[in-house]
């Protein structure tokens, strides 16, 4: 009875351990939200020098290498939790005054929802032209598109 109760135990710890693991592995809509275009990182690099880029990952990860002439703009949660329930924040003064700049959001990759979030906040400020990379940072260096530091 003893080592059923502990192959028991370990079996919820295991699940516990695995269901948390999995939480931050939530991909992203597909669909953009509201007043948002999804870009590729394709059609991205190949608009680079026309585009505003924000980098809304981490300093930290900004500061190991980013899109060229990318602005690190951190968005920071406010409020934890599933990440499509998440609150967040970031600082807005960096948004170009001119709402009808071509803006580009992206954070890691497709489980990134700071960029999500970001574009979204964006479009609601009245930006015209928003885009979302979904596919992320992740995605722009396993292609080795170019990378500053």
């Amino acid at each position: 009875m003893k080592k059923v109760v502990v192959v028991l135990s370990v079996m919820v710890l295991v699940l516990a351990m695995t269901t948390m693991a999995m939480a931050g592995k939530v991909p992203t809509p597909t669909d953009p939200p509201e007043g948002v275009t999804i870009i590729s990182a394709d059609d991205a690099k190949d608009q680079i020098s026309t585009i505003k880029v924000f980098d809304m990952r981490k300093a930290l990860n900004f500061g190991k290498g980013h899109l060229p002439g990318a602005t690190s703009a951190p968005y920071k949660w406010t409020k934890k939790g599933h990440p499509s329930k998440r609150t967040g924040e970031f600082d807005v003064s960096k948004l170009p005054a001119d709402k009808n700049q071509i803006i580009l959001f992206h954070s890691d990759g497709p489980n990134g929802w700071k960029s999500y979030y970001a574009s979204q906040k964006a479009a609601e400020l009245g930006y015209k032209n928003v885009y979302w990379m979904r596919d992320g940072f992740s995605t722009w260096n396993e292609k080795g598109f170019t990378v500053e530091h």
